[in-house]
């Protein structure tokens, strides 16, 4: 498909709707949270949910930011890599059980929550449940849309 089932831009509802959470994402973005971080979830996310857009953005603008090639492309088997923090793994952890809630059957783990204390603060906290829950809206209405992915240039959208 070339274009998407709907243009939220043109779309009074849509177009309200996307600056209201592009607002929610300022607030994690101006966070303390690390922005490479920040780009590992939203990459992690979106190639669990199929979400073309998403991956293409996000590892385009992880890459631009300065990300290695060699990160990026050991996102998805993050868990073999050795290129990832103690700190990156527990947002790693935290994104896929967040993701998969449905699967997971008792949502996020202790286990892995712990992992998430030990290595971030409270508002870090606050902005990875945060985030997970926002790119994960981004992905349902880009996968639902059925947006077309590979066009995004760094930067597109501010």
């Amino acid at each position: 498909m070339s274009t998407a089932r709907i243009d939220f831009f043109a779309n009074t509802v849509g177009a309200k709707f996307l600056r209201y959470i592009n607002s929610a994402g300022k607030v994690i973005s101006d966070s303390t949270l690390p922005p490479a971080t920040q780009e590992l979830v939203k990459i992690r996310a979106s190639q669990i949910n199929g979400c073309g857009v998403c991956t293409d953005m996000h590892t385009k603008d992880a890459a631009y930011a300065g990300e290695t090639s060699v990160r990026l492309n050991l996102v998805a088997a993050w868990r073999d890599a050795t290129v990832f923090t103690d700190a990156e793994r527990a947002a790693l952890l935290l994104v896929e059980e967040g993701t998969r809630i449905a699967d997971a059957g008792g949502g996020v783990s202790d286990d892995v929550w712990a992992a998430v204390v030990k290595h971030y603060d409270d508002e870090q906290q606050a902005a990875l449940i945060g985030l997970v829950a926002l790119i994960n809206t981004y992905n349902r209405m880009n996968v639902i849309a059925a947006a077309p992915a590979g066009d995004y240039t760094p930067g597109q959208w501010g």
